[in-house]
């Protein structure tokens, strides 16, 4: 069987495989049945706008009961509310419906433990394998409505706490970007009740704009708003709200690169820094790395994705991770990336500093990258040519701890591909040919 989990959860187009109804509904029975250690297993789901998600819900409920678990539905909320409520309010394992960035049409599963992290590959592959199982079946019927309960004001208690003196931001007004998407139930209430005067855009969802020309992936729109109003800065989140992307007054992208920087020297400065390290992946810009080795943190290096991210964090215990994308993960709050967690984390800094998030900003150096593709017939450690070898480490030795090469090869295609960042565009490119060029002389039979 190939595997049913990708890197976030079960993704698809809704109402295919693996998004069609006997596909969930036997993914629900299997969930229930790897976690029916327990007398009973109680899960509780979430959701966001799309319009495929009440019958994905009903579906996936149906499973579950037929194992003699149950699911309860928490409406529209964000995934980090899920994460946050799944152990506090006692259930089993937490679930999300939702395909966070992607258009409507898709939807996805993804599933949280009871301690509110995400499904480890051990148990995913455990999942697969008892769905995989064909000495049973899940019984057929219809799926009935699936009781709903609201845990909004719980979510948002959790979050108001890491903002614990807004005063000190002064003037409180800024834009708002909720993607149609899962935070247009919790974001615009919560900045109102902190006492900000808030414009809201992308907060009228109707099953079908999600993402569509607005949130995280599509800030255009949010930085116009916050130029043309005067706004001092505005927030992005996507379909799911589990990353946030910011703009600053003057309508500049403030990424995951930046929001890590400035948060980890404000953590360390309250002494909530644990382990005096930041987990990046390997797409964090050389310039993260410069700038918090400057400021004497250490930076953690990981593969791409938020559970890679997660996992180095527990193994490390270390307080502060993400991507440049926007999953920003704080540990002290939730072991998953929360965008409107993100988003008072960083309220928190503007009011410790008395500083703009432009003028914070501005302390990430953000180092010109060079990506040179090469297609090959063959992967083999690249170390064991001794002439790419050799002009690999050449240029590791130019770069020499201001700059950064990272080769590795397409895990879907027949390409090696070259990433160089460094401190001149025109030399960085020259060297990322070199090798591409040492890689086909040696590595790429001739024509």
């Amino acid at each position: 069987m190939s595997r049913l989990f990708g890197t976030d959860g079960v993704r698809g187009k809704a109402g295919t495989y693996p998004l069609d109804s006997p596909t969930i509904r036997r993914l629900g029975a299997a969930l229930a049945r790897a976690l029916g250690h327990r007398k009973s297993t109680k899960f509780l789901s979430g959701r966001d706008t799309r319009e495929s998600g009440g019958w994905i819900e009903r579906e996936l409920a149906f499973g579950i009961g037929s194992q003699g678990g149950s699911l309860t539905g928490a409406g529209i909320i964000p995934t980090p509310a899920i994460a946050y409520l799944t152990p506090r309010m006692g259930y089993t394992a937490g679930v999300v419906i939702s395909a966070s960035h992607n258009p409507f049409e898709d939807n996805g599963i993804k599933v949280f433990s009871g301690a509110g992290e995400k499904f480890t590959e051990e148990l995913e592959q455990q999942v697969e394998a008892i769905i995989a199982d064909t000495s049973w079946q899940v019984p057929s019927g219809d799926a009935p409505a699936v009781e709903q309960v609201d845990y909004r004001a719980e979510y948002a208690s959790h979050l108001r706490a890491i903002l614990p003196n807004v005063e000190a931001l002064g003037a409180k007004r800024l834009v708002i970007d909720c993607a149609n998407g899962a935070t247009t139930t919790i974001a615009p209430r919560l900045f109102e009740e902190l006492g900000f005067e808030v414009r809201c855009i992308g907060c009228e969802p109707d099953g079908r704009n999600i993402n569509l020309k607005v949130g995280s992936t599509a800030p255009g729109q949010l930085a116009r708003a916050v130029v043309d109003g005067g706004y001092p800065f505005g927030i992005a989140y996507d379909g799911d709200g589990d990353r946030a992307i910011f703009v600053d007054g003057n309508g500049q992208i403030v990424d995951g690169d930046a929001v890590m920087l400035m948060c980890a020297k404000q953590m360390k400065r309250e002494g909530r820094l644990q382990g005096n390290a930041v987990v990046a992946t390997v797409m964090s810009n050389i310039g993260l790395e410069i700038a918090l080795r400057d400021a004497d943190i250490d930076i953690v290096r990981c593969p791409v994705g938020d559970k890679y991210v997660m996992e180095e964090m527990i193994r490390r215990d270390i307080a502060l991770g993400g991507e440049q994308s926007g999953h920003v993960i704080f540990s002290e709050y939730l072991f998953t990336g929360d965008g409107l967690a993100t988003s008072l984390n960083v309220l928190r800094t503007i009011g410790a500093t008395g500083r703009t998030l432009a003028d914070l900003a501005s302390e990430l150096t953000t180092y010109p990258q060079v990506l040179v593709n090469v297609r090959v017939e063959r992967k083999v450690d690249l170390k064991t040519v001794p002439e790419i070898a050799k002009v690999m480490s050449a240029v590791e030795s130019r770069l020499a701890g201001n700059g950064r090469l990272l080769i590795r090869y397409s895990g879907t295609e027949p390409l090696l591909r070259i990433m160089i960042e460094g401190q001149d565009q025109r030399e960085i490119s020259a060297w990322a040919d070199e090798i591409a060029d040492a890689v086909r002389q040696h590595l790429v039979a001739p024509v």
